[in-house]
């Protein structure tokens, strides 16, 4: 696809390695794509946490800046990946985990798309509504709620069946406009606002550490979310691209992030104040809508009309491109995209309508990323280990339903990354504490607070470092220059030759 072609044109790339003439993005275009698809309602209904916590608006700033920075600072390697082989994240990790285990990380995104497709269809299909049952008396009932969801849900589809040149458009234009429709909140708010709002937890009180890190891991989530998705986007950046470029494209996208987090935290402290029984009943939105004044329903309903497109649009696209690769000779990108895309659209409709999964749905994402954050923590340390070596031919071995290559392992498993994924998922999840929500076998062990991020990237950083060292990798995997030091045990040297299968 050429890069003077129109943003119409279907994207033909799968999974297979993108060829250095045909990358033409920047890492500005990544930015942009990373803040479009976080600059959304979604994103301001996790900024409202804290206050649902109990937190008071400055502890809650601090919990929001230091949720957003460590997982923009976990996150800002899982870019370079994409630049360095070509391909999204999931077949990179094939590097790590073997040409066969990469299919954790196909499996880890397709959940967390079906997850943020759907929150961000449900939040914004709802914003919607109530705005334009403010604006023009628009019933809000199943029928017209159903029919936001489908508007949201097809656009979304459509965007992504015409790939990535057609969503970094769209993200182009709600980077901009969603920016300045929530700073346009300032003057719609700012008469009532009060940065001493107390809350109803202090420091010292019991309970306030807990929900302290409980909000600012409900932020972290936000950024480690994107984890597996970020090789979809920066594969098509030059691979020559300076590194230091890509890292801070990553981490100035999720700081400007903190638009929406801190449009959410400060419009939530006022919906306690001013409307405090939607806090009680955890209805952010409907509590916003509540108490904005009439001119500013229009910008809610655009707000939820652009923030739905950006942020589905991240989460489906690369969903369908890492199907295709799973079963490559079965769909192309286009088909497996339209394959999840209506089994999603689908999922939305009966998650709202018989079972009202929402609820369910988000928390399913914080146990997701709960199990993405280790795996990101081996593909980093992966990273750092080989000095950034890869041979992003033997990645494809699987697409192209090959054995063998440098990264074949044990019958294409290689377990020091799946040893240390597994157990760290695990003890993450056990230590989970959501009240009301999820309390895993352990999560009442630290007083109540939710210790399962860091615990899950910690063991996992511990494992996969001790496997390294037990157990050494074949010096093939660390290319020319071989392993950092000279390795006492016999490691194979010879590059096992690629075969069909």
């Amino acid at each position: 696809m050429d890069h003077h072609d129109g943003i119409t044109r279907i994207e033909t790339f799968g999974v297979e390695q993108i060829p250095d003439h045909e990358r033409h993005a920047t890492p500005f275009d990544l930015f942009r794509l990373i803040f479009g698809g976080a600059n959304t309602f979604a994103t301001a209904v996790l900024g409202s946490f804290p206050i649902l916590f109990g937190l008071s608006f400055q502890a809650g700033v601090l919990a929001i800046a230091s949720g957003v920075l460590c997982g923009a600072l976990i996150l800002a390697p899982m870019g370079l990946f994409g630049a360095l082989n070509g391909t999204n994240n999931a077949v990179s990790s094939g590097a790590h985990f073997g040409v066969h285990g990469r299919i954790v990380g196909s499996f880890l995104s397709l959940l967390t798309a079906i997850a943020f497709f759907s929150l961000s269809v449900w939040s914004s299909g709802d914003a919607l509504v109530g705005g334009a049952q403010r604006l023009v008396g628009l019933p809000e009932n199943a029928l017209s709620l159903g029919l936001a969801y489908g508007l949201f849900a097809v656009l979304v589809l459509t965007v992504c069946l015409y790939g990535f040149r057609f969503m970094l458009w769209v993200n182009k234009i709600a980077v901009v406009s969603a920016s300045l429709l929530f700073l346009l909140g300032i003057p719609a708010f700012a008469g009532s606002f009060d940065a001493g709002y107390a809350g109803t937890l202090q420091a010292g009180q019991p309970g306030f550490w807990a929900a302290f890190v409980g909000a600012a891991l409900v932020a972290m989530s936000n950024p480690v979310s994107f984890g597996a998705f970020l090789g979809d986007w920066s594969r098509y950046i030059p691979r020559q691209t300076p590194r230091l470029r890509i890292l801070l494209a990553v981490i100035a996208a999720q700081a400007a992030t903190l638009i929406p987090f801190l449009f959410g935290l400060a419009t939530a402290s006022l919906v306690a104040t001013r409307a405090p029984d939607y806090i009680a009943q955890n209805n952010y939105v409907g509590g916003l809508l509540a108490i904005a004044p009439t001119w500013y329903f229009l910008p809610v309903c655009l707000l939820a009309i652009i923030g739905g497109l950006s942020t589905g649009t991240t989460a489906l696209y690369g969903t369908g491109l890492d199907l295709s690769s799973v079963l490559p000779r079965l769909l192309t990108r286009v088909r497996a995209t339209l394959l999840i895309g209506l089994a999603a659209i689908a999922f939305i409709f009966v998650g709202r309508f018989s079972f009202n999964l929402v609820q369910s749905v988000s928390t399913f994402a914080v146990l997701i990323v709960t199990c993405t954050s280790p795996w990101m923590v081996i593909m980093i340390l992966g990273l750092v280990v080989r000095r950034g070596f890869y041979c992003p031919d033997d990645l494809q071995v699987f697409t192209r339903g090959e054995q063998g290559g440098r990264y074949w392992f044990h019958h294409g498993w290689n377990w020091r990354g799946m040893g240390a994924w597994i157990p760290s998922a695990l003890l993450g999840l056990a230590f989970v504490n959501l009240p009301g929500q999820f309390v895993g076998p352990l999560g009442e062990l630290a007083g109540g607070i939710d210790l399962s991020l860091p615990l899950a990237l910690g063991s996992a950083a511990l494992l996969y470092l001790l496997l390294l060292l037990l157990f050494p990798e074949p010096a093939a995997v660390y290319g020319p220059t071989g392993p950092r030091r000279p390795r006492r045990s016999r490691a194979r040297t010879s590059l096992p030759g690629i075969r069909a299968a």
